[in-house]
């Protein structure tokens, strides 16, 4: 079992009067690729800075392989960061770049240039030492970041949305590269996004945030499948969000309906959010099915077709590789595992 090299318990910070974290306590673990994942606004950047020391948190404990860090200055934690502004220095050349903390340190020039060397290899710049950083793509001139980061041989790399200026391409990319970069080093990496499929593509952990406050921490496949709340289940991918209500155990009631489903321990005629995701439903003809509706509208998205259908006060969405027709009533069948039954919340527009 890998051990916690990152404890931060029971963190608050407030600026002028306002709380950007509630009280939050994660551990982090040895090796592990763990993803913040929030919208704008809801402390996953102001954690990433307290962990690097960049901020002091008002109350709690940072903790760095069981030592408390709350007032140990950057430079001295074993942990370096990569921005979203690379913070590149114009006038040095890549390999320059890289070796600029060594030298900083004034290490012999003989591992300086081992240690560059490795660097350029890991990141897919060899031959790029002498070229200058303005005549470098964004992506060239976040493999350099990343090296420069990496070069100092810390046991944690910080990531603050280093992705969000790359082009598609170069992002879905750089996904693929930065995880082969952890899994090679075998070192802690912590990434903050606000982008899903980046935190899905890439993490062995999501810490979903919100407010402040985590929502659920689990692998990818956790918090897309047993979303914790609405709020979770509508930010990590598409859902369907309906308002239900509890029966009993392993039945619920949705617009007008009763579903056998797979969930308990909910208390007997609650209010509860039902989630099922667009792509658990299938399309059957209307008189086999309980719900039914008309199809609003269709959008082919290169794998399936994206379906709009009207049913019972509720725009459903529906993914399937066939087409129904816009006008053309249909029916929608689930399974009773495709059913996720949650704690009634609001859920933020």
């Amino acid at each position: 079992m890998k051990n916690n090299i990152i404890s931060l318990q029971n963190i608050g910070v407030a600026f002028d009067g306002e709380r950007i974290l509630n009280d939050i306590s994660l551990d982090i673990k040895d090796k592990e690729f763990v993803t913040l994942l929030g919208p704008s606004g809801c402390g996953k950047t102001t954690t990433l800075r307290i962990i690097g020391g960049f901020l002091t948190p008002d109350t709690g404990s940072v903790k760095f392989e069981g030592k408390e860090i709350n007032n140990t200055p950057p430079h001295k934690r074993n942990i370096n960061t990569v921005f979203q502004r690379y913070a590149l220095f114009p006038h040095l050349n890549v390999y320059e770049n890289i070796a600029f903390g060594l030298k900083v340190k004034k290490l012999p020039e003989k591992e300086i240039r081992s240690r560059v060397g490795k660097m350029l290899d890991l990141v897919n710049l060899k031959g790029f030492e002498k070229r200058s950083i303005n005549r470098l793509s964004g992506g060239q001139q976040q493999r350099v970041a990343i090296a420069r980061a990496l070069v100092n041989e810390p046991k944690v790399l910080l990531l603050d949305e280093p992705l969000g200026a790359l082009d598609l391409k170069l992002r879905k990319e750089m996904q693929t590269e930065l995880k082969r970069i952890q899994q090679r080093l075998e070192i802690t990496f912590i990434y903050v996004t606000h982008d899903q499929e980046e935190a899905l593509t890439m993490s062995d952990t999501v810490v979903v945030m919100r407010d402040g406050n985590i929502q659920q921490i689990g692998s990818p496949v956790d918090i897309y499948n047993e979303p914790k709340n609405a709020f979770v289940a509508d930010f990590i991918g598409e859902s369907n969000i309906l308002d239900g209500r509890m029966i009993k155990d392993f039945l619920v009631e949705m617009s007008g309906r009763e579903f056998e489903c797979v969930d308990k321990g909910f208390g007997c005629d609650k209010p509860v959010d039902v989630v099922i995701r667009p792509e658990d439903i299938k399309l059957i003809p209307p008189e086999d099915a309980k719900i039914t509706g008309v199809v609003e509208s269709v959008t082919f998205k290169g794998v399936h077709y994206e379906m709009v259908i009207e049913a019972y006060d509720y725009r459903w969405l529906v993914h399937s590789t066939k087409a129904a027709e816009v006008g053309s009533g249909v029916g929608l069948d689930f399974d009773p595992y495709d059913i996720h039954i949650m704690n009634k919340m609001e859920v933020e527009a």
